[in-house]
């Protein structure tokens, strides 16, 4: 994977963020996003042969528009400034992300903000085995990676069906229930790369 020419158009990109831009290069945006979809075919190998229970995901249904939505984030300029895709990506269920960007990149799994049944599975799950979860991510090798629960929203009070003085009010509270390993984008460029981004996947896949 060339990463150097996928940021290197990305910066282009993010100095002239505009349709006019974008149709003038795109061949260098086709370029890059095929090497990017190679690429995401090897992780998808990767991953399947670490996990049995993995979703196939080829690169072309993992990886995300480079477009923002407008409609929803007016505000936001026209194209994103990384590529992102999710893996493992069987319907209904948490997904692998990956984010190569023009300051960070992150490697994450989870639920981002699920629809009211599923985190309400999530919070029953917790409630019936919490310990267990709890024991996962207060593992030294699962901070190291990760730090903890990614922070997002979180409920003011306890959720529906829950007591405030439930043992693992502080998890049921949550309204995303992932994680996320983030670091510099000039890692990408160094040689070992390959082989952290593999055992990152590995930990991730044995949480």
């Amino acid at each position: 994977m060339d990463f150097k020419n996928l940021i290197e158009f990305l910066k282009a990109l993010n100095s002239n963020n505009s349709k006019e831009w974008m149709d003038a290069n795109r061949k260098w945006y086709k370029e890059v996003r095929t090497d990017f979809v190679k690429w995401l075919d090897h992780m998808n190998d990767v991953m399947a042969a670490l996990d049995n229970e993995y979703y196939d995901t080829p690169g072309k249904k993992g990886i995300n528009r480079i477009n923002n939505n407008l409609m929803f984030h007016p505000n936001k300029p026209v194209y994103k400034d990384h590529f992102g895709a999710g893996l493992d990506n069987r319907p209904l269920t948490g997904d692998f992300y990956i984010e190569i960007g023009i300051e960070r990149c992150i490697m994450a799994g989870g639920f981002w903000r699920p629809d009211s049944p599923t985190l309400k599975s999530i919070r029953d799950a917790i409630d019936y085995d919490g310990d267990v979860f709890k024991k996962i991510i207060d593992k030294k090798s699962f901070k190291n990676i990760f730090g903890g629960l990614y922070e997002d929203s979180k409920l003011i009070k306890a959720p529906k069906g829950f007591s405030n003085s439930h043992e693992h009010i502080e998890i049921l509270r949550n309204k995303t229930f992932a994680v996320a390993h983030e670091f510099p984008t000039d890692e990408v460029f160094r040689d070992n790369f390959e082989k952290k981004n593999y055992q990152c996947v590995q930990r991730n896949a044995s949480v």
